[in-house]
This record gives C-alpha cells, sequence and structure tokens, in this order.
C-alpha cells in the first residue's frame, strides 16, 4: 500500500452537545435571528438613550449650555439622515429578499429541490435579514427620542449616540450587502453547492462517536420492552442523544433505536427498543426524538449521498443532460466514502461517563452507502462516457482505500456497470472508451 493512503487523515470527531438538537433545528429556522436581533437592538437603543440623557443631564448641571446647544443643531441635522436610513431600508430589504427568492428558485430547479435548505441555514443571509431589519427599527426607535424643543435648558434628550449608533449600523447593513451578494451567488454555482453538501456530510460523520467493537451491540440481552412513537407523523430527524443517555443509566436500561435518523415515522411505530429492565415513564423521553417534515444532516450521515446522487440524476436527465456536473457530484460521491471506508457503521453506541453501553443508534451499512452513492447514477451512465470513466476511476480508488471486506459492493457495481456499457454501446472502440477509469471523465 503505498504512504499516501496509509497517512490520510482520519475525520475530525466531535463530542455531541446537549444543545446540539436545539441549535440545529434553530439553524433550520429562518425567524430565530432576526427576532434576536431586534430584540438586541432594542436594549442597546435603550443603553445609548440612556447615556443620551446623562450627557444632556450633565451639561445643564455644569452650565454648558453653548456645546448643549452645538448637539442639538447635529442632531437635528442627523435626524434627515436617520429618517433617509428608515425610509430606504425596508426598499433594501426587498431587494434582499428577491435576491434569495430568485436564487432559490434556480437552485431548486437546477440542482434539487433538498438544496434549498442550504439558503436558508447560510449565516452570511440571516445576518444580513438581522441587521437589516435591526437598522429598520432602530431608526423607528430614534426618531422617537427627538426632542422639539431648541432651548438647550429645556431639552431632556439629545440622541447624539443614537444617531451614531444608526451611522454604524448602516455602515454594517452596506458591508453585510456586499457579503449577501458574494455569498448568494457562490450558492448558485453548483461546485460550491455541492462542496457545501460534502462538508455537512463530514460534519455528520464527525459526530459519531469512536470505533464500536465487533459483536458489541449483539451484547445487549433480549428486548424487555418497546417505545412506541405517539407524536405527528415525519421523518425523523434527530434524537437527543445525551438526554436518551442519561435516560438509560438513571433506569439502568440500554435503549436502542428501532429506525434510523431519515426514516418516515407514523404513530404507533416502535422506536425505542429496551433492554434490561422496564421502560422508562413517558415524561422522561418526552422531547427526545425529533420528527419533522423533511431531513436534515445532523446525524444523519447518509443525507449527504442523497442529495449527490438526486444532482447527478437531475444532470443526466435528457431535459438537463449536464454530464459534468454529475462528475462533480461523483467526486464528493468518492471523498465522502473514501473517508466512511474504514471507519465502524451499521450501528453506534453511546455511552455514560462510566463507559457502559447505554444507547445503540442504527446508522447506514457500508454496503447501502455504496448503493446510495452510485447506483442510480450507475443506471443513466450509459450513452455517457464522461460519467462511465469517473465511475469506474472512482470505484478503483475506493477499491485501494476500503478493507477487503469491504470490496463487494464496489466489484459489483464495477461489473454491473461494465455489462450496462457493454448492452448499450455497440462499437467495439466506443466500449473500450467509455469503460476506460479517468477521474476527471474526459479530460
Amino acid at each position: 500500500m503505498s504512504d499516501w493512503m496509509v497517512t490520510r487523515s482520519p475525520l475530525p470527531r466531535r463530542r455531541s452537545r446537549a444543545l446540539s438538537p436545539l441549535r440545529e433545528h434553530l439553524r433550520d429556522t429562518f425567524w430565530f435571528a432576526p427576532t434576536a436581533a431586534m430584540v438586541g437592538v432594542f436594549v442597546v437603543w435603550l443603553v445609548a438613550q440612556e447615556l443620551d440623557a446623562a450627557l444632556v443631564r450633565s451639561l445643564q448641571e455644569g452650565g454648558d449650555f453653548d456645546t448643549l446647544a452645538e448637539l442639538l443643531r447635529f442632531a437635528n441635522d442627523a435626524k434627515t439622515v436617520v429618517s433617509a436610513v428608515g425610509s430606504a431600508m425596508m426598499t433594501f430589504i426587498g431587494v434582499v429578499f428577491s435576491i434569495s427568492l430568485v436564487a432559490v428558485q434556480m437552485a431548486s430547479g437546477q440542482f434539487s429541490p433538498r438544496v434549498v435548505r442550504l439558503f436558508v441555514r447560510s449565516r452570511i443571509t440571516k445576518a444580513t435579514f438581522a441587521v437589516f431589519l435591526a437598522t429598520f427599527v432602530l431608526t423607528l426607535l430614534v426618531l422617537t427620542s427627538y426632542d422639539s424643543t431648541p432651548d438647550p435648558r429645556a431639552a431632556t434628550s439629545v440622541p447624539l449616540v443614537q444617531s451614531v449608533l444608526t451611522l454604524l449600523m448602516v455602515a454594517l447593513s452596506l458591508l453585510l450587502f456586499v457579503l449577501y451578494v458574494n455569498g448568494t451567488l457562490r450558492l448558485m454555482r453548483i461546485g460550491h453547492v455541492i462542496a457545501r453538501i460534502a462538508a455537512e456530510s463530514f460534519r455528520a460523520a464527525a459526530l459519531m462517536p469512536a470505533a464500536t467493537e465487533e459483536g458489541e451491540t449483539a451484547g445487549t440481552g433480549p428486548v424487555t420492552a418497546w417505545v412506541a412513537h405517539e407524536g405527528r407523523a415525519g421523518v425523523l430527524r434527530d434524537v437527543d442523544i445525551a438526554r436518551l443517555v442519561r435516560v438509560a443509566r438513571g433506569h439502568g436500561v440500554v435503549l436502542r433505536l428501532v429506525p434510523r435518523i431519515g426514516d418516515f415515522l407514523v404513530p404507533g411505530t416502535p422506536v425505542l427498543a429496551v433492554h434490561g429492565g422496564a421502560a422508562p415513564p413517558r415524561r422522561a423521553l418526552r422531547y427526545t426524538l425529533s420528527v419533522g417534515v423533511e431531513r436534515t444532516f445532523h446525524q444523519d450521515p447518509a443525507f449527504g449521498l442523497r442529495q449527490l446522487s438526486d444532482i447527478g440524476l437531475r444532470a443526466l436527465s435528457p431535459a438537463v443532460n449536464d454530464p459534468t456536473t454529475a462528475v462533480q457530484a461523483l467526486d464528493r460521491v468518492v471523498q465522502i466514502l473514501a473517508a466512511l471506508s474504514r471507519r465502524p457503521l451499521d450501528a453506534v453506541v453511546h455511552r455514560d461517563r462510566r463507559g457502559a453501553a447505554r444507547l445503540v443508534r442504527p446508522v447506514p451499512g457500508w454496503t447501502e452507502l455504496v448503493d446510495l452513492g452510485f447506483a442510480e447514477v450507475r443506471g443513466c451512465a450509459v450513452g455517457a462516457p464522461q460519467v462511465s470513466r469517473r465511475l469506474l476511476a472512482g470505484l478503483d480508488d475506493l477499491l485501494l482505500l476500503a478493507p477487503p471486506e469491504r470490496h463487494e459492493p464496489l466489484l459489483r457495481h464495477r461489473e454491473l456497470l461494465r455489462q450496462a456499457v457493454e448492452r448499450g454501446t455497440p462499437a467495439p472502440a466506443d466500449r473500450a472508451f467509455a469503460l476506460l477509469p479517468d477521474r476527471q471523465g474526459i479530460g
């Protein structure tokens, strides 16, 4: 085996945190960041208003009415700018919203409807909307602080700090708008979309615990109780691993998750098998399973391969006919499978602080991941030599990286691809060309 295969770096592993499911759910929403920004700017405005009031009181107590009169004139000049910012900011927000809708529609139509979540989770998009709305709210609040009297002795408020804060927010809004346009244009390019999907897949794989010993999950003993799903029907998005481990430890049992992350659940479906004792009470298991309308990357290492397969299939459809995009998707499929080729799969075990197994969670096996990454694209590769050549090169690379016990699905896909090309390509020269491994497809 060559040196580069021996020294390749493993996936980083991160310890799952108790708030991880909540954090992931908030990232999948679009309301939290703007709402938090508007609440935060209201608090900042209260502080700035108190600073301005303290400044006025200090100048009045010191008898420095000339300086206070100058500040009043400056505030009146700044009021014109603040009013203009307030009226223009809503137009700015409308422009940003329109750009987002166009980008989402293009990505959904050209790539896959499942990549829309990349736009929803985009930090720069949320930050831009949050700052724009916060700036608009701030301008409205600042306008209420202007004093109508021009007499410095009777003035109660001079929004000096508030006006400066508004100008800083405007400058931040302009900077974020430039970054937002740049980020949106990047997300409309297929290469960056595919790279983001691969990065999310690696994060999900990094959350998997350390290696599971062979046969370890078989030592949990017989099933002593079952826990059924009683919530709404939907896709199992993730589970609160830390809480389930605590519940299992507190009741002296081992819990085994029956469905995989990404499975569709209906009420009454068994979701937890209990080993070694009675089932924990329902109140202890409340909110430990999250069910939604679509899959997420969190705790679902197969979802990235699902999206890449969708992109490759759409690119190879007669309506699109873009084999280069399919090759780009295959590049990342091979990368993800190479990273998972030597990791334990099928099931992962989560332990308590004493090292005892408390939660067994099923994950896709190696054969299932290989089929997910290659089966559908392979079926459309006949007639697209660029794709068949890249697919063969990827399978050959994985045969070098994967241990011998994981070669069977790779060899099966290689043979099925060869047979399909031979059946669909009558000319011997074309068959030889289509079956020549090439990491770039066709140069």
